[in-house]
């Protein structure tokens, strides 16, 4: 660390450098009205134009009248739901126990986080992410050379499938 002094005559002006750097000098202190004063104006909100927004009002105004009357809005008509929304819809309303549903569906969702976090810790392991995807490698050349090298294999494979899904779709 270093310090020098100097002074001069009257002693009154010592200077304390250390490490290479001067002491800050104080900053004289500014009034609050002082500081408000120095500040930029507040931004200007945005504010939509009056035509825009009292068409706005319109168009909720006749929304809800036509509400109030029963009749269904042409825009609300014109958007009608997807194909898949109105099947997921009936078979949601075939439902019988709602509640068992729903808490399989949760049960899945925390069942898939999970399994995520698992693997993304095993993935981080020094050498399980390499003996793992030899292991895979290895299975995929199996079941290609015991299923798919030879004609008799690929079609036991492929009634076998069949066989699966008809079982499962319920279908002949």
């Amino acid at each position: 660390m270093a310090s020098t002094s100097t002074s001069s005559s009257s002693s009154a002006l010592s200077t304390l450098v250390v490490d290479g750097k001067a002491p800050r000098q104080p900053q004289p202190q500014k009034s609050l009205t002082a500081l408000l004063t120095s500040l930029p104006p507040p931004p200007a909100l945005h504010s939509p134009p009056l035509s825009s927004a009292s068409a706005y009002c319109r168009k909720i105004a006749r929304n809800v009248a036509a509400m109030a009357t029963g009749e269904v809005p042409a825009e609300v008509a014109a958007a009608e739901l997807p194909e898949i929304l109105k099947s997921a819809k009936e078979a949601w309303d075939k439902v019988e126990d709602k509640y068992a549903v729903s808490s399989l569906a949760v049960a899945g969702a925390v069942a898939v986080w999970a399994s995520s976090g698992m693997i993304s810790a095993i993935d981080r392991l020094p050498l399980i992410p390499g003996i793992l995807e030899l292991v895979g490698i290895g299975y995929t050349g199996w079941f290609a050379y015991k299923n798919l090298v030879f004609k008799p294999d690929r079609e036991a494979l492929f009634w076998k499938i069949k066989d699966i899904y008809s079982e499962v779709t319920g279908s002949s």
